[in-house]
């Protein structure tokens, strides 16, 4: 990297404006920002595109997606891990919590070899200087799953994680409370009528028997660690009323607009799912992400299978909704980025790191044409 790098003629979104300027960076810092052009020969040329703040997102399934491209192909570890870091980074993500199961309710055995690989992975790369992006853990914790508990004392203590959610995939609650659109996703994955029926009776026992004693033995076992706390696909008032009082103020992607309101009510933060918007619905049946930030039921957004979604994201917010560019762009930056307590990065602001994505709008589409993070070019 070089010492001084000067990145000039660019629409700067700060966290209230879009202006004409010039950023200047230093030790992988935001140096200087400084209105209208520099004319220093040693300054990058942006061509007027927009510069805003590095992605973070708090959460993306994709490792899970390069492990396993296909049903019944699985990839190399490693080999997937840095095909998704390469992808984070052309995305503009600069800050990722990865997002690794914990737990499984019968259908997704292979999760906790993704798991155990990931943790591996992230501790061998991490030190190499060779990701492009900057991870972090996510621990997504399926509170019926019997073998959760043993998993999550492998990793509880890890400095890495940064997340965690409490998640109940059990047909019958939260994102599969429609159980005739459970039963079908699991026969369109090649399950027949009888195995399927089984195993729902088995986890709505499991679910009885297991999830309360697990859930609080997950929250006595984090209560040391200075870190935010997610549900996960809330659905009722109940249950979202419990998870406020026991410190959880995070919801992530509630599946309907009362569950949203009622978080909102309790002081939660609220994510939505970056490809909801893109796609224009939920791709599970849910609530609209559009309609919930609209009703200013959103705070931030995360890729959760598409990292390339963010962007998008934001962009297609400022069309739909009307939001202003800075608001639209700071629920892919700035608010993950408080919610994570990562107090160094989401804004453009002088002594925050310079994570920074070029971007030029192709219609109503945002191009990535650069992405630096820490002041170096990764993509």
């Amino acid at each position: 990297m070089t010492p001084e790098t000067i990145l000039t003629n660019a629409l700067l979104v700060l966290p209230d404006r879009v202006v004409p300027g010039t950023l200047v960076l230093r030790a992988g810092r935001i140096a200087e920002v400084q209105p209208g052009r520099s004319q220093l020969a040693s300054a990058l040329d942006l061509e007027g595109d927009h510069l805003i703040p590095g992605v973070v997102d708090v959460h993306t399934d994709n490792l899970e997606r390069q492990v396993q491209p296909r049903s019944l192909a699985r990839w190399p570890s490693r080999s997937a891990f840095l095909s998704h870091d390469a992808q984070t980074a052309a995305a503009g993500v600069t800050t990722v919590l990865d997002a690794l199961c914990l737990g499984d309710l019968g259908f997704d055995a292979e999760r906790t070899e993704t798991f155990r690989n990931g943790v591996r992975d992230l501790d061998a790369l991490a030190p190499t200087g060779l990701l492009k992006s900057e991870h972090f853990l996510h621990l997504r914790c399926e509170l019926p799953a019997a073998d959760l508990l043993p998993l999550l004392d492998t990793v509880a203590d890890h400095p890495a994680v940064r997340l965690v959610s409490l998640m109940d995939h059990t047909p019958g609650v939260g994102q599969y409370l429609d159980i005739d659109r459970y039963r079908q996703m699991r026969q369109r994955g090649g399950k027949s009528v009888e195995e399927v029926e089984r195993r729902i009776r088995e986890l709505v026992d499991q679910r009885e028997r297991l999830r309360a004693p697990q859930r609080r033995a997950l929250l006595e076992r984090l209560a040391h660690r200075d870190m935010p706390l997610a549900s996960h696909d809330d659905w009722n008032e109940a249950e979202i009323e419990q998870n406020a009082a026991d410190g959880i103020l995070i919801s992530e992607f509630p599946v309907s607009r009362m569950a949203a309101e009622a978080a909102h009510r309790h002081g939660m933060k609220i994510i939505a799912g970056a490809p909801n918007i893109v796609r224009g619905g939920s791709h599970s049946g849910n609530v609209a992400a559009a309609d919930l930030l609209r009703g200013g039921l959103v705070d931030a957004f995360a890729s959760d299978y598409v990292p390339p979604a963010m962007i998008e994201a934001a962009w297609r917010a400022v069309g739909e909704t009307g939001i202003g560019l800075p608001a639209a762009v700071a629920t892919i930056t700035d608010a993950p980025a408080r919610m994570l307590h990562m107090a160094d990065r989401g804004r453009i602001e002088a002594s925050l790191r310079a994570d920074l994505v070029r971007i030029r709008p192709l219609g109503e589409m945002p191009v990535i044409r650069a992405v630096w993070r820490g002041g170096e070019r990764v993509a």
